[in-house]
């Protein structure tokens, strides 16, 4: 078995591997975060710890599913924990005393300065590593916490400077993606203080709604509530701001802890070129259980092993430099796909995708239940071959739009 360290320094604390419980239902009590040590995870974001103590409906949660797939996305209504400050802060202090080789993040929501700054005093006290301020929890009860502060650049200034001045531990403020730009909080929250950024909490959303009942989900005693959508499915937005932030003149040396859709190893890498230093995982957990960490970090070490990387953090960002402005993309040559005929099943789907929804590029010979491809209407989309249920259609041959090739050659194209 391929043996690649994965430990990372973050924040100035050590990481034994970049994986962690987000803060969240699946870090809530020492028995789970106990069973996450044991089963291998770096690190534990405990589930958000404040003077206010979650009242919580039943049920909480919705999918958002596709074909045969248990879900793509998962709706969440949750607050923070309902356990008591004091039953909180005795489990961290627990925690540490039972394993104080792994980090333990106590993620804080307090609903004025004063609460921040106590709340930072309280679990610097009882032993965190760290702390991760919630600004971001979309389904909170209170406009004085949650995602409603991480839209105002101001309050989490303020909230940062507060929590500065309660404790000197490293300091991870939370963003809200539901914002337009995420980089005004965060350099927002980086003047207050802030020592790295984690992104992203939970985007807002209706899942769905009860077509016979004419009630959102999950129905609540006749009534639903918009709140917190996760899942494989906001992996894109995540990864979206975190290129975003990385690419800001004032925040391309920031740390960041990535959060948004990781359940595989390739998803982890992901998050890993893009610049994050750790990961956090929810939605992972809650389909596959703890033990989903070895095969991530198992494919991780692999993927370390073909890259001819020995320290993790050498792959921190490489992908950050190879997203650009749209303006400044190379415009000036088509990829044509390329349909083998062999692997094709003659199932038409490239022909009604392409015809109803592209350029009617293919053409379909119904005598022998045929697709190809008319060069002069296709413009290299590609739609056809992501629709495509047996990977028959493929990249094909590269040609210059008229007049563009200059002095490049074919073959000097990537793809």
């Amino acid at each position: 078995m391929i043996q690649k360290d994965l430990s990372i320094n973050f924040l100035g604390v050590e990481f034994p591997n970049p994986f962690c419980l987000s803060s969240s239902p699946v870090g809530n009590c020492y028995d789970m975060c106990k069973k996450a040590y044991d089963m291998g995870w770096g690190g534990v974001v405990f589930k958000t710890i404040g003077f206010f103590v979650a009242d919580e409906v039943s049920p909480r949660f919705d999918i958002l599913d596709k074909e045969d797939t248990p879900f793509v996305g998962f709706k969440n209504m949750e607050q923070i924990a309902e356990h008591p400050l004091e039953e909180n802060l005795a489990t961290i202090k627990r925690l540490k005393q039972d394993y104080p080789d792994r980090v333990l993040i106590a993620s804080i929501m307090g609903a004025n300065e004063q609460e921040w700054e106590d709340l930072a005093r309280l679990a610097e006290e009882a032993g965190a590593d760290m702390l991760e301020l919630n600004f971001s929890c979309p389904q909170m009860t209170s406009h004085a916490m949650g995602s409603d502060v991480g839209s105002s650049p101001d309050l989490c200034r303020r909230y940062c400077q507060a929590v500065k001045r309660g404790s000197k531990l490293p300091v991870l403020a939370k963003m809200t993606p539901n914002v337009t730009d995420m980089c005004e909080v965060a350099i927002a929250s980086i003047e207050g203080g802030a020592d790295g950024i984690a992104a992203i909490n939970t985007v807002k959303s209706v899942c769905n709604v009860d077509l016979q009942k004419k009630i959102g989900m999950p129905v609540v005693n006749g009534k639903s509530s918009v709140s917190g959508y996760s899942g494989k499915a906001v992996k894109p937005i995540a990864l979206r701001f975190i290129q975003q932030m990385r690419s800001h003149p004032s925040l391309k040396d920031i740390p960041v802890s990535g959060i948004g859709g990781i359940e595989t190893w390739e998803d982890a890498a992901e998050f890993i070129l893009l610049g994050s230093g750790t990961l956090q995982v929810t939605t992972g957990v809650m389909q596959y259980g703890y033990r989903i960490v070895e095969d991530m970090k198992n494919g991780l070490m692999h993927y370390m092993e073909e890259q001819g990387v020995d320290s993790l953090s050498d792959l921190v960002g490489l992908a950050t430099d190879n997203i650009i402005p749209a303006e400044e993309l190379d415009r000036d040559y088509i990829v044509y796909p390329h349909i083998d005929q062999e692997k094709c099943v003659k199932c038409g789907r490239c022909y009604i995708s392409c015809y109803d929804g592209a350029h009617q590029a293919i053409e379909w010979n119904d005598a022998i239940r045929s697709p190809s491809c008319d060069k002069d209407k296709c413009v290299g989309c590609h739609l056809c071959g992501h629709v495509c249920p047996v990977g028959a259609i493929s990249f094909g041959e590269i040609v210059f739009k008229e007049g563009r090739q200059g002095d490049r050659r074919i073959e000097d194209i990537r793809l």
